[in-house]
């Protein structure tokens, strides 16, 4: 199949909406896809758009169109229009394949007769009852058990997701597709050594510190690098990137407090998309011990960024960091500390780590990502034919 004039649909929500997680995630697939196929249209379907300058790049290439609600009622209850309007205007922009980019398609997705392909991050709300309401479970589990049922092809972003999909939804494993995804290539660009001291100077950072990145709640588990604080060097700081869950948050504020480590952890906020590479960068080692991830995509970005990592055991971070970080189980301190003393007292082994990880991760590349995705549209086109 010719892929010269195929237009294609996404779900542009996240990428025009939200600056981290899903809607890096979002941004990333179509500049991938806008790059690597540039004869085709690109057509982001969203409600609104909170994000522009971050859309800036994609709409410059003059493949990429934003479709916006028109109507003063799809305007005003953009959720609707998302959930039952978007299937209604693929037709007349004469769409090949529209694609969900976080987990979820259009309920009535199937009446549209477009092949559709979704892609599954993660099922995380099953393993981590904690951190979502019963009620959002509810809602998750029916939303995306029925897109992952509903959709032509299904693209998990892990071997890990794609055992989730298959174990708790019973989703025919020869509909899913793994398809790792790469890190923006901000991240390898060498930092210098002046930049990160910059960055250190503008955060008021220590020479040696464990940059933690990641929305703090309690399955990041950041609570164990706090721990591990007590075993590790007066001089080291713990730097915690992203916005915080009030209730977890408070719960590492105590802990803090009960042990007289104010001075040791640097609560950074969400740090800067120019910023977050030199971050990386600049520290001895990151930190990444999530209880559950659909993938994990900050271990990628600290190893593309020349820092290695340690992280946890127990979902699929072992595949995205391979030999670029030490694993440890997500409650056991003292393991983290025995791994981070390796990392702060051998910079040989830190540069063998970042050397291997450098190597792992060359399989999450932009060009395989575009590939393999344009061939699961291209299944998911034929398959939906067969249908008819």
């Amino acid at each position: 199949m010719k892929t010269d004039s195929l237009t294609i649909a996404y779900d542009g929500k996240r990428a025009a909406c939200n600056l981290t997680g899903l809607g890096n995630y979002s941004r990333y697939t179509v500049q991938a896809m806008a790059l690597h196929y540039p004869s085709c249209r690109y057509l982001l379907y969203t409600p609104a758009v909170k994000c522009g300058g971050r859309l800036e790049e994609l709409l410059a290439g003059g493949n990429v169109e934003l479709r916006l609600p028109q109507s003063a009622t799809a305007k005003r209850f953009g959720s609707l229009w998302r959930t039952f309007g978007i299937p209604r205007a693929l037709g007349a922009d004469d769409v090949a394949v529209y694609h969900g980019l976080s987990n979820e398609l259009p309920l009535n997705i199937v009446k549209s007769g477009v092949a559709s392909v979704v892609t599954i991050h993660d099922l995380i709300y099953r393993r981590v009852l904690a951190d979502y309401k019963a009620i959002d479970r509810r809602l998750y589990d029916y939303k995306y058990r029925r897109s992952a049922k509903n959709a032509t092809s299904v693209i998990a972003i892990s071997e890990c997701t794609r055992r989730d999909l298959i174990n708790d939804y019973n989703i025919d494993p020869a509909k899913i597709d793994v398809i790792y995804q790469g890190c923006d290539p901000v991240f390898f660009n060498k930092a210098t050594q002046a930049q990160c001291a910059g960055l250190r100077q503008r955060l008021g950072l220590p020479e040696r510190y464990i940059a933690c990145v990641g929305t703090v709640q309690s399955r990041k588990n950041q609570l164990l690098a706090v721990k591990a604080l007590r075993g590790l060097p007066d001089d080291v700081v713990l730097a915690i990137a992203g916005g915080r869950d009030k209730n977890y948050g408070a719960e590492i504020d105590r802990y803090i407090a009960a042990k007289r480590l104010g001075d040791r952890v640097k609560w950074l906020g969400p740090v800067s998309w120019p910023d977050l590479p030199l971050l990386y960068a600049g520290a001895v080692f990151s930190s990444y011990t999530s209880r559950y991830e659909g993938f994990g995509i900050p271990l990628v970005e600290s190893i593309a960024s020349g820092t290695p990592v340690v992280a946890a055991t127990g979902s699929c971070l072992e595949e995205a960091g391979g030999p670029g970080a030490l694993y440890v189980a997500p409650d056991d301190v003292d393991a983290y500390v025995d791994a981070a003393l390796r990392l702060l007292d051998n910079p040989w082994l830190r540069d063998k780590m970042a050397g291997q990880g450098a190597r792992h991760i060359r399989k999450f590349n932009t060009g395989d990502f575009a590939k393999k995705t344009m061939a699961c549209y291209k299944k998911a086109i034929i398959d939906s034919l067969d249908l008819l």
